[in-house]
């Protein structure tokens, strides 16, 4: 019986166990999926805000530059109108007007011509040099050359170049680009249209008003000089030195850009810390979860461990309840045992002397002097009195503690014959049923008698709530693969109902208890209940 015992710490550690793991687990990823997701957001934070600072910083220098073409070129637009208003009426109009006896349109590619190779290079070379040669040679060239010269020395102006409508190069303040073709060239198309056109440039050697200077950055603006009458007259292109404030500007963003390095390191600097801060405050959370959990579950198991001691409380007194019916319905079967020995012997002996005195009487006497139907009276009576108690002797022998094989049917017989003698089955016979050559089972003979004993007299308790007399009790026995059926159940007189086995009857239980030691299994099946026992060959 202490196998069966309901081992209720131990399914709860295992189970509770197990369960605490995953839920640790669980909450250990989860704040480890949490720390993970707040370092990628302040990485991500750190990420956009470098870019930021690097944009602003570009757009900074983007600004800066467009603010200084967009200065000097209103600047080269008021020194060319300074230049129209000196020089181009006494200077340039004469020359544009001589240049235009120069003709440039030899030089240029006709339409079909092969694409430019070495010869045509050489030609459109030699035609230049001569139109160069050409406008070098007009009168009006050596008077413009100086005066220019003059106005632009100490300035920041490193170039001026005049231009006609065809896009030819009448003066240049680089001598050796005077007579270029510059028709094709973008900024001179925009000033042709009526446009200012400007933009920074860098060279690594320019030719200068003071001479050849290295590694300079150029504003260069192309730039329309407009007649009296307000007619296109020509195309200047103006050079300006702007290294010194490029030079700042650069100063200034490289300042800004340390500036805003020094600000993601210290942004970086803050996210490891925040992340360390993180991390720390969440490994404290996960050790305090633990202790919370452990101590949870120390709890949990001092109440199961209390519970299971009640249980096996509960436990030993049921195995001592136990032990002690078992020693009860063992005295009582060795009583009932001793008393049907006395009684057969007491009773057996006198109705044996009685019987036989009868027989004698029956043959010495005259049938004259003795109605020959009193000896024959007192021997059925006699022999009425030795079954009865012979029925006793057999109900008491069949009590035994240890299993053997049994006859279910003798044993079945045996225990129906005692309970006649029982007054309360008086109204409530007990139809045998039973199925002849049946194989032996295998069981405890006492154990099996106070099985039927017991369940009998719960169905005869319920056939008595019927209401009505003339209920039955019927007992069947029975073979099924492999094992050996009994089945007890009660019907009222009617026929219509069946009996109902009381509700809650600790008999019951105490009988299911008996048959499953002994392999074998009880099922309420309606109104009945049926026992099944292994057989012999089976179980063994």
């Amino acid at each position: 019986m202490a196998s069966q015992r309901f081992q209720l710490t131990r399914y709860f550690t295992l189970t509770s166990l197990a369960a605490f793991a995953v839920l640790g687990a669980a909450l250990f990823f989860l704040q480890r999926g949490e720390e993970k997701y707040f370092d990628a957001v302040q990485r991500e934070q750190t990420a956009f805000f470098a870019r930021v600072q690097a944009e602003l910083l570009q757009e900074q220098r983007d600004a800066a530059r467009a603010n200084l073409v967009s200065v000097h070129e209103a600047g080269h637009v008021t020194l060319t109108r300074v230049f129209a208003n000196a020089l181009w009426a006494s200077h340039f109009a004469p020359l544009v007007s001589q240049a235009q006896s120069v003709a440039i349109e030899p030089c240029r590619p006709t339409e079909g011509r092969a694409g430019p190779g070495p010869a045509v290079q050489d030609a459109q070379k030699a035609c230049i040099e001569k139109v160069h040669a050409r406008i070098m040679a007009l009168p009006a060239f050596a008077q413009v050359d100086p005066p220019v010269r003059s106005m632009m020395r100490g300035t920041a102006v490193f170039k001026i170049k005049v231009y006609d409508l065809r896009g030819l190069t009448v003066y240049s303040s680089e001598l050796a680009q005077v007579g270029e073709d510059k028709v094709e060239n973008a900024g001179w198309k925009a000033a042709a249209a009526g446009k200012v056109a400007s933009e920074l440039v860098h060279r690594n050697q320019f030719s200068a008003f003071e001479g050849v200077v290295h590694d300079r950055d150029l504003i260069q603006s192309y730039i329309p000089v407009t007649a009296p009458g307000g007619a296109l007259a020509g195309v200047f292109e103006i050079y300006s030195d702007v290294t010194p404030m490029l030079q700042q500007l650069d100063a200034a963003a490289a300042r800004t850009a340390a500036v805003g390095a020094r600000n993601q390191e210290r942004m970086g600097e803050g996210t490891a810390r925040n992340q360390e801060a993180v991390e720390t405050a969440s490994n404290r959370f996960i050790l305090t979860i633990i202790g919370l959990l452990v101590l949870t579950y120390a709890a949990l198991l001092l109440l199961v461990r209390r519970g299971q001691g009640m249980i096996d409380r509960d436990a030993r007194l049921r195995e001592q309840a136990a032990l002690r019916e078992q020693e009860w319905h063992r005295d009582k079967m060795a009583t009932m045992g001793a008393m049907a020995a006395n009684i057969s012997h007491e009773v057996g002996n006198p109705l044996a002397i009685i019987s036989g005195l009868a027989e004698e009487i029956g043959q010495w006497r005259e049938p004259a002097d003795l109605n020959p139907e009193f000896p024959r009276m007192i021997v059925e009576q006699t022999a009425r009195i030795a079954n009865m108690t012979r029925r006793i002797n057999d109900f008491a022998s069949a009590g035994r503690d240890t299993p053997e094989e049994l006859d279910i049917n003798a044993l079945v017989q045996s225990v129906c014959d005692f309970l006649y003698f029982d007054r309360r089955f008086h109204g409530t016979p007990i139809d045998l049923r039973l199925q002849p050559g049946l194989p032996a089972c295998r069981g405890v003979p006492d154990h099996l008698t106070e099985v039927l004993m017991g369940l009998l007299q719960a169905f005869e308790q319920g056939c008595q709530s019927c209401g009505t007399t003339g209920a039955r009790l019927a007992v069947e026995t029975g073979q099924r693969e492999g094992e050996i059926t009994v089945r007890i159940s009660g019907s009222c007189a009617s026929g219509n109902a069946g009996c109902v086995f009381p509700v809650g009857d600790p008999r019951l239980e105490s009988a299911r208890g008996r048959i499953e030691a002994m392999a074998g299994r009880i099922v309420p099946a309606g109104p009945a209940v049926e026992i099944y026992l292994p057989c012999a060959a089976i179980s063994a």
